[in-house]
């Protein structure tokens, strides 16, 4: 029986693969990831699926499913109450996060409701609400395409950034497993606030902390108001979530944008957002100290941009079975009978609607095979 990519993606879009294998171990994931690259086949490492858009021609060659679930304490607490978790890189990440807040461990109860596994969290840095996984990694395990070999990579090897790594840079190799260390404490309370969208939805100060299962149901709620939790029911799920990346320019250019534009200064060597905003900078507010005479990046918002560009929420081009999201801009999703060709139909016409608009070139999120934007 064919197996159709789009019942392998959250975009549910996508043609057949030639052949599937499933890896429920790590063990089988090592010896089907060693068989697959000596064949010199093409192959597809496919995890959730959440961040994957393959054209209606289907992929020439083998699907490989990461299925290898399940967390392990690997260090006991230490002196400060830290715990370190081994996590198998076919562990639902939702499902993780719903484990520690039940636990007590925090650190990454504000990436509640990301969808997809474990092992692609560090391919892409996945963050929300002030946090990224970057904050709480300690390591991975990682089948090394150029050796052969097991490795353990730690965060630092990784050169993370924003939704990036050395891996999704190019890095030949399989994610195995990762380890994060969160912090358990008595009290139940999150990590400090770090957005301000979240402290406003929770009616507290940035900084401060809240019970987890608090922060957790917020971070749930603000996602699914955007349809970034996934909803069999509801189409504006229907999506790799976020379809651009949020795009970092020069300050200089920064300063060209309207006035009402987002825009938030970057760190020089932490890529997240810090507690100064553009309009603070311009009004005299000292930034973070950064090296000497480095240029200053400014992130801005895709979400503002495309929306300005005059592409509003529910957008859809005649005749197409893909449209903008109801809920939020940032998003592209199928409407119940999309075909790929219509998702990229779409995104490239986002793609050129901001870029007449505001001279900015924005790049998709998600990993696009057979098709172009």
């Amino acid at each position: 029986m064919t197996t159709r990519l789009a019942e392998l993606t959250t975009m549910r879009v996508g043609g057949p693969a030639e052949r599937v294998l499933t890896a429920h171990t790590k063990d089988e994931l090592v010896q089907h990831a060693l068989e697959l690259w000596g064949s010199g086949e093409p192959w597809l490492l496919l995890g959730g699926g959440s961040n994957t858009v393959v054209c209606d021609e289907g992929y020439p060659g083998t699907v490989l499913l990461v299925r290898n679930a399940g967390v392990d304490r690997v260090v006991e607490d230490d002196a400060d109450g830290h715990v370190r978790l081994r996590v198998q890189a076919g562990q639902d990440w939702d499902a993780l996060v719903a484990f520690c807040v039940e636990q007590g461990w925090s650190g990454i109860e504000a990436l509640s409701g990301i969808p997809g596994l474990a092992g692609a969290a560090p391919i892409q840095n996945i963050g929300a609400y002030g946090a990224e996984l970057g904050d709480v990694l300690h390591s991975i395990e990682f089948l090394d395409a150029e050796s052969g070999e097991v490795v353990r990579l730690s965060a630092a090897d990784l050169e993370l950034g924003y939704r990036d790594s050395a891996i999704k840079r190019g890095r030949e190799g399989v994610v195995l497993s990762i380890d994060l260390v969160l912090q358990a404490s008595d009290s139940g309370l999150s990590a400090p606030i770090a957005y301000a969208q979240l402290a406003n939805a929770l009616g507290v100060e940035l900084g401060e902390r809240v019970p987890l299962r608090s922060l957790r149901e917020a971070v749930l709620a603000l996602r699914a108001s955007k349809g970034m939790v996934l909803d069999p029911e509801d189409h504006d799920t229907w999506s790799a979530g976020s379809f651009f990346t949020n795009p970092i320019v020069s300050e200089q250019f920064a300063r060209t944008m309207p006035d009402d534009a987002p825009r938030f200064l970057m760190a020089d060597e932490e890529p997240e957002d810090v507690a100064i905003s553009f309009e603070d900078l311009e009004r005299g507010v000292e930034p973070p100290v950064q090296a000497e005479e480095a240029p200053r990046q400014v992130k801005l918002s895709a979400a503002w941009l495309i929306e300005h560009s005059g592409v509003r929420k529910g957008f859809r081009i005649p005749g197409s079975g893909a449209s903008i999201s109801s809920k939020h801009t940032l998003a592209i999703t199928n409407r119940g009978a999309a075909s790929a060709d219509d998702v990229a139909q779409l995104g490239r016409f986002v793609v050129q609607r901001v870029q007449q608009e505001f001279g900015v070139l924005l790049h998709p999120e998600p990993n696009l095979y057979g098709l172009e934007l």
